[in-house]
């Protein structure tokens, strides 16, 4: 991208999505990637994410480099009964864009898992983000303006095993996305689903994941931004994109047996990962 178009992205996503943005998952990752691309917009940001410390030291580095202003919202998504009263502290600000990138996933058989786990991650992955938007969606639709960014996958389009339950909470986000799409747009906000690959992010490590040339998160990130208002779906990375569409010319029982390979080859063992 020239530092013309550059700039023109800049002002388009200020203008359409600004003053505020909210960025649940922003402690690191992709999530953080995404903060530091919303600021460099000029856009100020929510923080909100478990590790305060974390957020804290995000918000300086904002302020400082970008000279936005941010607010940092520490709290556990996992639990519903904090969804509501957490993002209620945001009611003061003129928030235009919802990026939900909170979840974690777990790796391994499903009749191994750790139930609790597994519920929490549905909790995360799915109620909290449904909560999030169930709270600004309105907000914005009474705008007349906005965006709403969720963070589903590669494997939110097929069966995943050793993966089953996380890449079932991600298909609901991916078809939550496509919906919304429909619905918002005459209220005019925007929604995307970002379907990235295989990144380079604590999930990975935590999971004990082996990933063949992982794009980072700024790399994903990048590509993010630019296709809110534009589509409903971005698939960041052309390694990514090239995965999907050879995926996509399968039939699904046939890309749910390439999966369960590809994911048996990646994990070692179940453990519970954080992405966000």
């Amino acid at each position: 991208m020239t530092s013309e178009n550059r700039s023109r992205h800049r002002s388009r996503i200020s203008a359409a999505y600004g003053p505020w943005a909210l960025v649940t998952g922003a402690s690191g990752g992709i999530g953080r990637a995404l903060v530091l691309e919303i600021a460099a917009c000029g856009i100020n940001v929510v923080l909100s994410a478990r590790r305060e410390h974390l957020l804290s030291e995000l918000a300086r580095d904002i302020t400082a480099r970008f000279g936005v202003e941010s607010r940092v919202l520490a709290g556990d998504l996992s639990d519903p009964a904090t969804v509501g009263p957490l993002l209620a502290r945001t009611d003061d600000l003129d928030i235009g864009l919802l990026v939900a990138c909170a979840g974690f996933g777990t790796s391994g058989d499903a009749i191994d898992s750790d139930l609790a786990t597994e519920l929490s991650m549905i909790d995360v992955n799915c109620g909290a983000t449904f909560a999030a938007i169930h709270q600004f969606a309105p907000r914005l639709a009474r705008r007349g303006r906005g965006g709403i960014i969720l963070m589903s996958s590669l494997v939110a389009f097929q069966g995943v095993a050793r993966a089953a339950n996380y890449a079932a909470t991600k298909a609901y986000v991916q078809v939550l996305a496509e919906g919304l799409s429909r619905e918002l747009a005459a209220k005019g906000v925007d929604v995307l689903a970002a379907a990235p690959g295989p990144v380079e992010s604590g999930f990975a490590k935590r999971a004990a994941m082996r990933l063949s040339n992982p794009a980072t998160p700024e790399q994903v990130a990048k590509e993010i931004l630019p296709a809110l208002g534009r589509r409903t779906t971005v698939r960041p990375t052309l390694l990514n994109r090239v995965l999907q569409v050879n995926l996509s010319l399968l039939p699904r029982p046939v890309r749910t047996r390439i999966m369960q390979k590809v994911m048996a080859g990646m994990t070692k063992h179940d453990e519970r990962v954080s992405d966000a």
